[in-house]
Formats: C-alpha cells, sequence, structure tokens
C-alpha cells in the first residue's frame, strides 16, 4: 500500500462522507444546520458548503495520487482500479445527488454516466486484449470541466450568482457534451477490437 494507493482510499472514504452529508435528513434527526443568507436573495445550506471543501480536496488527490504514482514509478494494478473506481464513486455519486436535488439538470447525470459506463466498458475489452488505452485531451479536459463545476455548483455558484453569472452551469454543459465527444472518440480508436470476432467469423 503505497502513498498514491493510500491517497486513493482516502478519496474513496470521502466521497463516502460526501455522500452521507448530501443525502442525509438532518431536519428528520433533529439537527438544525444553519443557513446563510447572502446578499438577501440566496439562501445556502451550509452542509453543501461543507461538501464543497470536501469535495475540492477529494479532487486535489486524485490529481496528487496520479502524479506521484508516475513521478516516482509507483504505478500498480490495485492503483489502477481503485482510481477509477474512487473517481466514479467521487464525481457520478456527487452528480446524481445534485440532479435529484434540482442543482443540474438530469440529462447533464445521465449523459455523463452513460458515457462512463460505455468507455469503461472499452477499456476492459481494450485491456483483455492487451492494449493499454490512455487518457485523451478531450476526456481529461471534460474532468476539469466537470469538477470545478461540481465544486462551483456545491457553492451555489458563488461569487459569480451575485452578478448573475452561470459559470458552474455553463462548465457542467461543456464537460457533458465533452463526455460525448470523448466517448465517441474512444469507440472509434477502438473499435476493430470490439468488432474483432465479428470479422473473424465473416472471415471463416
Amino acid at each position: 500500500m503505497n502513498l498514491p494507493n493510500k491517497l486513493t482510499v482516502v478519496r474513496i472514504v470521502m466521497s463516502f462522507i460526501i455522500i452521507l452529508i448530501l443525502i442525509f435528513p438532518f431536519d428528520v434527526a433533529g439537527i438544525v444546520l444553519p443557513k446563510l443568507f447572502i446578499n438577501e436573495a440566496i439562501v445556502v445550506d451550509i452542509k453543501y458548503f461543507i461538501a464543497g471543501v470536501l469535495f475540492i480536496l477529494a479532487s486535489i488527490t486524485d490529481f496528487l495520487d496520479g502524479h506521484i504514482a508516475r513521478k516516482y514509478n509507483l504505478v500498480t494494478d490495485f492503483g489502477k482500479v481503485m482510481d477509477a473506481i474512487a473517481d466514479k464513486v467521487l464525481v457520478n455519486s456527487v452528480l446524481i445527488i445534485l440532479s435529484a436535488s434540482g442543482f443540474i439538470h438530469p440529462i447533464i447525470a445521465v449523459i455523463v454516466v452513460i458515457r462512463d459506463s460505455v468507455v469503461n466498458s472499452i477499456k476492459m475489452v481494450a485491456g483483455n486484449n492487451g492494449r493499454v488505452i490512455a487518457a485523451i485531451k478531450s476526456g481529461k479536459i471534460k474532468t476539469v470541466c466537470l469538477m470545478c463545476g461540481i465544486a462551483l455548483t456545491l457553492f451555489y455558484n458563488l461569487p459569480f450568482e451575485l452578478w448573475n453569472i452561470k459559470v458552474s452551469d455553463v462548465l457542467l454543459i461543456v464537460a457533458a457534451i465533452l463526455s460525448l465527444i470523448s466517448g465517441v472518440q474512444y469507440y472509434y480508436m477502438n473499435k476493430d477490437l470490439l468488432f474483432k470476432n465479428d470479422k473473424s467469423v465473416e472471415q471463416n
């Protein structure tokens, strides 16, 4: 269990803490969380701020574990698998919760989750055939936009909301579009593997 893998495990634990904070029925449990009133028009539930801080910290570990693993040659199969799981638990679960809470449009969560499922399936097929699929540029930009968009949403799009500039919405829309683009790119880059058996049957 090297340092990058420990950071990945920490990210998974933090992800479940974030999920718990966002879905726990504090009112039903008799726990009154303070609310912030900003500019007399924006009412902020403090639990989203807490989740936002934890989300940013968890996102930083996502950068650190990969950077450290590559720099010091600490890449392991455990790390590869758990890093992918940690990313999906952190990002997709929060997306779904924000969608269910009415903070973002459900189509964004649907696109991202479906895209990730398709790309992960393609990577699995490629891995079984000995091909390693590296992250592509559109996928990396998608991840950055998605994480920044989620973080801003958890912070009620502040301070941009004070000037009615929907930066969080724009980032999430861009992330959804890039999800589609990168998904198509992954498909075309690896469709020879996906239909390899079909071609073999036709030739026989």
